[in-house]
Parts: structure tokens; C-alpha cells; sequence
């Protein structure tokens, strides 16, 4: 395996909750107003640093869609997925957009405070960290 290189963001941003990677510009944003499984979701124009999965045909509130799971590429948490494609006219602005699960990401301002933290926790499984 080799070494992850990632993109550093400029301004204001979004990062991975676990990992604190940056993964989208806070002006790529685009509405508060999605929802997933966990609760609410944002959509994004762009987002970096990411892995992508399988296509798959999924019924959302909205219609059908084509969409992949995206990961944090540094971590490998799941953090949301990417619309590939719509089956709905009304639908068709999602296409090449990308949803990041809120409980799944951290406000760039949240960064600087991370980046100090020190887990004193004792073990846990990720079950547990839910």
C-alpha cells in the first residue's frame, strides 16, 4: 500500500469527524436540508479526499437513484455518498453531487481544538463510539 496524499483546503471547510481530513469548502455547500439514515445531511458541489464505492440503485424519499458510498480516504469511515444519476426529471440536479452525513463530519472551526486532543478514554469497539 502506498502513501495517501491528500488535499489541504483553503478557508473555511468541513472535515472527517474521525480523522479530521479535509473534505469539502464550507462555499461548495449547497443545502442543509438532506437526510440519511443517521439524521441530516448536507449537499455539496465538490468534496475531496474520498474513496468511492459500487454503484447501486437506491429508492430515496426523492425517487431512484444511481448513487455510490463515498469514504474518508484517509480513515476508510463511511461519510456519505456521491448521486451519480437520477431517474427523475426533477431530480436531475443532484447528478455528480455529493452528500456528507452531519454526524459524520466535523465544521472547520472545530479543527484547531482536534488537532490538540488527546483521548483518555479507556478502549472502546466503534459500536461503543456510536
Amino acid at each position: 500500500m502506498g502513501r495517501i496524499f491528500t488535499v489541504e483546503l483553503d478557508g473555511r471547510s468541513y472535515g472527517c469527524k474521525f480523522c479530521k481530513t479535509h473534505l469539502a469548502l464550507a462555499d461548495d455547500l449547497i443545502s442543509r436540508a438532506f437526510y440519511c439514515q443517521r439524521g441530516k445531511a448536507y449537499l455539496f458541489n465538490n468534496v475531496v479526499n474520498f474513496t468511492i464505492g459500487e454503484l447501486e440503485e437506491r429508492l430515496m424519499l426523492s425517487g431512484l437513484h444511481t448513487v455510490a458510498d463515498i469514504f474518508c480516504c484517509c480513515c476508510g469511515q463511511i461519510i456519505g455518498w456521491k448521486y451519480e444519476f437520477a431517474h427523475e426529471k426533477s431530480q436531475k440536479y443532484k447528478e455528480g453531487k455529493f452528500v456528507l452525513e452531519r454526524g459524520r463530519i466535523v465544521d472547520g472551526i472545530d479543527f484547531s481544538a482536534a488537532e490538540f486532543f488527546i483521548e483518555s478514554r479507556a478502549n472502546m469497539s466503534d459500536a461503543e463510539d456510536a
